[in-house]
């Protein structure tokens, strides 16, 4: 891919209809036959419970059959796989998809191409969320001299443009003072791309969402250079519908969202289980799977439409706007809350607060993780299993609340304490306000636990 030149021609790229061989209207009733169309992103690992989980589990297959029984009819599932959400927009807004998930800023230019070619879509439900941004995250090589953000000034950074972690890239720029379309050398690129090119040395950092961050660091092929938790302000990935599939199948798409219940059930009852499903049907490492789905994952599943969330939808219309992207997008339009009002029969999941991440250890063989209430007793477990039995253990971020791989943390001694940072600027920034503490490898650390 090139560098990004202009934001107009790039607006009209990305919003063009993708020619593909889909065949026939979505939501098609042949006879006695109902075909539903589902766009989903079986490696963006945030959505898995309205795409690669739910598939698996065939959850919404059975909700449909029920619905036959008592009306007659045949439903079929049609799951059509992407590695974005632009495609899936392009599809929605020919009729060729009912139902599909996507990140924050996709959604957004999902709701502004509906209104522009009056195929008119509603946000209905959530799939995944961080409250503090810890989804996307911004990544070097491993030998890399960069240290900061601030590092990247002039430098080459790949992302996919109108992206979630294309947004935390802009803002994260900007905070640190860089001008985000002329202070780096931006370059366009699906997220398999960016990481052939960082991997490659042709670029300097990349900026992604899940599950790819995780996966190229559990890889040893990257390392943290900025944690979008540092932004404080939430991301999260949702659930859109065409609103004509909505008015003619609504009770479809409350077995759709009945469904995406049962599946985040299943994620948040058996975490091992779900990132081991996830990992079978994608070919990802389940360890990284379980970075972002697990039980102190960095996503948290939970379909309802928060409040926290839609308020952090509105901040991302001007940035959109700003790129050329979209315009006059009404987001209180946009979200429908009545469809999961409907199907929301069960209590409400917990909120997560601040701290309540804990760190793990997966055990190879294990169905479960063992969780410690401080960084120091994992690594004390750690120091006292065999390795040949540590399959991965996490730890989170000292300042964020992020989760991260123990061995590829960034860790600190503070006296007898230990903590460990997602990237080497969180560990400066504590060096630097606690007198004594001093960064420690990952091996001096699990000794000084032991």
């Amino acid at each position: 891919m090139t560098r990004t030149t202009g934001r107009l021609p790039l607006a009209a790229a990305l919003l063009l209809p993708l020619a593909t061989a889909c065949g026939g209207a979505a939501g098609a009733d042949d006879g006695n036959t109902v075909t539903v169309t589902v766009g989903y992103q079986s490696k963006t690992i945030n959505t898995v419970t309205a795409g690669t989980l739910l598939r698996s589990l065939g959850y919404f297959e059975e909700e449909l059959a029920a619905r036959g029984k008592k009306d007659g009819k045949t439903y079929e599932v049609k799951w059509q796989d992407y590695a974005t959400g632009a495609p899936i927009t392009a599809q929605m807004t020919t009729g060729k998809i009912d139902i599909g998930s996507m990140g924050d800023f996709p959604l957004l230019i999902n709701a502004a191409r509906g209104k522009q070619l009056r195929q008119p879509t509603r946000l209905v439900s959530v799939t995944g969320y961080n409250l503090r941004g810890g989804l996307n995250t911004v990544v070097t090589r491993p030998d890399s001299d960069l240290r900061s953000l601030a590092d990247l000034r002039g430098k080459k950074v790949s992302t996919s443009i109108g992206s979630a972690a294309d947004g935390t890239l802009i803002r994260a720029l900007d905070k640190a003072g860089i001008d985000p379309e002329n202070g780096v050398r931006k370059l366009n690129q699906q997220p398999s791309v960016g990481a052939s090119a960082l991997a490659a040395g042709s670029i300097d950092a990349l900026s992604q969402f899940v599950a790819w961050p995780g996966q190229l660091a559990y890889e040893g092929k990257a390392k943290a250079l900025y944690d979008g938790a540092d932004l404080n302000l939430p991301t999260f990935h949702g659930v859109t519908v065409r609103e004509e599939f909505t008015e003619e199948r609504a009770g479809v798409l409350d077995d759709f969202l009945d469904a995406q219940r049962r599946a985040t059930d299943y994620l948040r009852e058996r975490p091992v289980a779900a990132a081991e499903s996830v990992a079978k049907e994608t070919g990802l490492p389940a360890e990284a799977v379980y970075l972002y789905n697990g039980a102190h994952g960095i996503a948290t599943f939970d379909p309802a439409l928060r409040p926290e969330l839609i308020a952090a939808l509105k901040k991302d219309v001007p940035i959109l706007e700003k790129a050329g992207l979209v315009r006059d997008v009404d987001v209180d339009a946009f979200v429908d809350p009545k469809p999961l009002e409907r199907a929301a029969r069960a209590p409400a999941y917990p909120r997560v607060a601040a701290g309540d991440v804990k760190s793990e250890l997966w055990l190879k063989g294990r169905t479960t993780t063992r969780t410690y209430d401080t960084p120091k007793k994992l690594l004390a477990a750690i120091a006292a299993a065999e390795k040949s039995e540590v399959r991965a253990a996490y730890v989170p971020d000292a300042l964020t609340d992020t989760l991260w791989f123990a061995d590829r943390a960034v860790w600190v001694a503070d006296g007898s304490d230990l903590r460990a940072f997602v990237t080497p600027s969180h560990a400066k920034t504590y060096v630097g306000q606690h007198a004594g503490a001093r960064v420690v490898d990952y091996a001096d650390a699990v000794e000084l636990a032991s």
